[in-house]
């Protein structure tokens, strides 16, 4: 049995793509828990969509042995976090579950935005950091700049810094003994009444919800009745363990350790992320403080394709909320697409890993609405209204003023690329409001900019504009005044609610411009003409036209008097007159999510 004092828990911290997911391989490997011939490549990353996109979407927990140099044996604790600005809130639940960080950078990259915001966090928690520079064996790797980069821009020593290669398995031994000598052992007495952080969860069609927890005080054991401070829900644990790369059942967990435990829980509404597991009748005096409230920034709805099918997303969204607490919804509907879902997300990655999830996991057929922010509407009658969606929106003549989220955008890049991105920063509406040159040849660019202008194109610009070098970070701001309208799309001459958006004036009309052109290139052809119109209240602004699919009616007029032919002409636009007076456009699935990813043009 492995006492308090040789069990370290610590999470992995870096900004996208420096290589978190292949240390945790390699520690993996080190610590011989999975047979040579069962490994793989992202051995944390358990969802097919993180392994295709090379990203981690949720924080991962595994428990490695391992034996130090002077022959002890410690219990090694490792959650695995995600690195894009999306993730922020799956990174908050692994720090508050451990000790120490290893704060990871890229030694070809260097510090990028996210390895600093990534930082704060952990000094918010306390946590001791060890530096790690990662891919030192690259021709590009700039060691001693970034030790420079680590004083400075970081604010550690350099001297504590471990230089690694995770690809490569260079100074993993190092690392390891760093993390044993370096992070504190855990505090907490077993004797204590239970006090255990539930840190993640998720659905498991056969056991019910697997609950993933870190002990500060009291241990959980099998057979004991436990109680949930959030819900007050009791349940009987009937198995409790800690996370291999599966799950090895224990009997018990004490004060200190992270690990797992089944209650036979069928109520996925029981549980909540950051609530705080105590014993039924020794209770603990408080609770923990769990984490901060999530706030999404981007609002979209989700329907089923098929209306039959709404009661299986209810379902699906439920179980997909147990392992993504950032996920929030309500019940929507809408007059084009039925009964639906409006849901925050923490940004535009968040949103689209959440449809591949429904689509993959739970095999369901779903349309998503163009996404918007959070808008605030002051009324004549000097009534504040929060607006999500298009439809929520008041009458033009009703409203006094409207008001836009904005954001502090942080971006740090090489100096070659920095005319661009500030183009870019300004064509956003973006305000400068500091540039900073961290060397010479990387410098850190603020801006001020409204959220809405980040939502659809802004990411995937910036890396290409950079080819891949700057890095993003955003934090939110506050309401500044702006001029807001609602943008209706009109096939056919009638509102497709689904399609509506809310705009900056000034951005209406090229937007609609390039809604109007993707629709048309989407929508298949009838045998009746469709105008496709942009619209702000019934000021056209923006159309483009579908022309008829023509069926040769002359075909069968071999040779004779023109007059045969045009009778069969004119008789056919009789009939497609008709056509259009009850003609009903069909909308694939794949026009919805051309316009999730329209730029204005």
């Amino acid at each position: 049995m492995i006492t308090r004092d040789k069990i370290r828990n610590f999470c992995i911290i870096a900004h996208i793509d420096h290589g978190k997911s292949t240390l945790a391989d390699r520690f993996i490997q080190k610590a011989k828990i999975v047979a040579d011939r069962d490994f793989k490549d992202q051995m944390l990353d358990s969802m097919d969509i993180e392994r295709e996109r090379g990203i981690t979407i949720k924080s991962q927990a595994v428990t490695l042995p391992f034996e130090s140099e002077d022959g002890s044996m410690y219990e090694l604790n490792l959650v695995d976090t995600p690195g894009h600005v999306d993730f922020t809130y799956e990174v908050s639940r692994a720090i508050s579950s451990c000790e120490g960080a290893l704060l990871l950078v890229d030694a070809t990259q260097g510090v990028e935005a996210q390895t600093l915001s990534n930082l704060y966090l952990a000094f918010d928690h306390g946590l001791e950091i060890i530096p790690v520079i990662n891919k030192i064996d690259l021709p590009g790797a700039d060691i001693p700049g970034t030790l420079k980069q680590i004083e400075k821009d970081l604010g550690l020593d350099p001297e504590d810094a471990v230089q690694v290669s995770a690809k490569m398995g260079i100074g993993i031994e190092d690392l390891l003994e760093a993390i044993v000598q370096k992070i504190p052992a855990p505090q907490g007495d077993s004797g204590q009444p239970l006090k255990a952080l539930v840190f993640d969860s998720h659905y498991d069609p056969f056991r019910g919800v697997i609950v993933h927890i870190r002990v500060f005080e009291g241990q959980l054991k099998e057979g004991q009745t436990v109680s949930f401070y959030f819900s007050d829900a009791e349940y009987d644990v009937e198995e409790a363990g800690r996370f291999r790369v599966g799950f090895e059942r224990t009997g018990v967990l004490e004060a200190g350790e992270v690990g797992y435990f089944l209650a036979g829980i069928k109520n996925i509404s029981d549980i909540r992320v950051g609530d705080t597991v105590t014993g039924s009748k020794h209770r603990c005096d408080a609770p923990l403080p769990g984490f901060r409230e999530v706030k999404p920034v981007v609002y979209s709805s989700i329907y089923p394709v098929d209306s039959n099918d709404y009661e299986e997303l209810t379902k699906s969204l439920e179980k997909l909320k147990l392992n993504d607490a950032s996920l929030i919804y309500e019940k929507d509907a809408s007059v084009a697409l039925g009964f639906g879902f409006k849901c925050g997300f923490l940004g535009m990655l968040h949103l689209e890993v959440v449809q591949e999830r429904l689509e993959r996991e739970f095999g369901l057929s779903i349309v998503l609405t163009a996404p918007s922010v959070r808008y605030r509407v002051i009324t004549k009658n000097d009534e504040t209204l929060f607006v999500e969606s298009p439809q929520e929106m008041p009458e033009p003549g009703t409203i006094e003023t409207s008001y836009e989220p904005y954001i502090k955008a942080v971006i740090i890049t090489p100096t070659d690329y920095l005319g661009n991105l500030m183009n870019l920063c300004v064509e956003k509406r973006g305000i400068q409001t500091e540039l900073v040159y961290l060397t010479e040849v990387r410098v850190e660019i603020t801006y001020e900019m409204p959220l809405a202008e980040v939502m659809f194109d802004f990411y995937d610009r910036l890396k290409s504009l950079s080819r891949g070098y700057a890095s993003f970070d955003y934090e939110m701001l506050d309401y500044r005044a702006t001029e807001l309208v609602k943008l209706d799309i009109l096939l056919n001459g009638k509102i497709v609610d689904a399609l509506s958006q809310l705009v900056f004036r000034h951005s209406a009309a090229p937007r609609a411009r390039a809604i109007c052109k993707k629709l048309r290139d989407e929508i298949p052809k009838h045998q009746f003409k469709i105008p496709i119109q942009g619209a702000i209240g019934s000021t056209i602004i923006a159309r483009e036209t579908i022309t008829a699919l023509r069926k040769d009616v002359t075909a069968k007029c071999y040779g004779g008097d023109i007059s045969r032919k045009r009778k069969l002409l004119e008789k056919q636009k009789e009939g497609k007159k008709r056509m259009k007076m009850v003609g009903n456009v069909e909308l694939p699935q794949s026009a919805f999510l051309s316009v999730l990813k329209t730029s204005e043009e």
